[in-house]
């Protein structure tokens, strides 16, 4: 059966899915262009209709995180990017308070890759 993105949310025990409630609207209310779907089974956040992140859970750790989708082009250090080529990820302590000015930081630089025309977006309405 299909899981829809609120029920990926609220099928989580907590703290993970208050913490990933909590990071829903912190992503949701940077741009009003910023538009929630789901894709792979995870929740996942478009600008202007182009793919720019993700929320997961990692399962070895247990801990919720944020997957940049381009973070290749992203120079911050408290991105990992582990095997991953054009990926980076940003662990968030679901037991701790946000780091508001690292995620905001990492968010505002990975929505000016397309606002400045480094990458594209799409040009339809939706």
């Amino acid at each position: 059966m299909f899981e829809t993105v609120e029920n990926y949310y609220h099928s989580k025990k907590e703290p993970i899915k208050s913490c990933l409630l909590a990071l829903k609207e912190i992503i949701l209310r940077l741009d009003p262009l910023i538009t929630e779907t789901q894709k792979w089974g995870m929740p996942c956040f478009c600008y202007k209709n182009r793919i720019f992140c993700y929320l997961s859970i990692d399962s070895k750790k247990d801990i919720p995180y944020i997957m940049m989708v381009e973070g290749r082009h992203l120079d911050i250090p408290a991105l990992e990017s582990g095997n991953r080529s054009k990926m980076k990820v940003f662990y968030v302590d679901p037991n701790a308070d946000f780091d508001l000015v690292t995620i905001n930081h990492i968010m505002q630089e990975a929505l000016n890759l397309y606002r400045t025309g480094l990458l594209t977006t799409s040009t339809k309405n939706t």
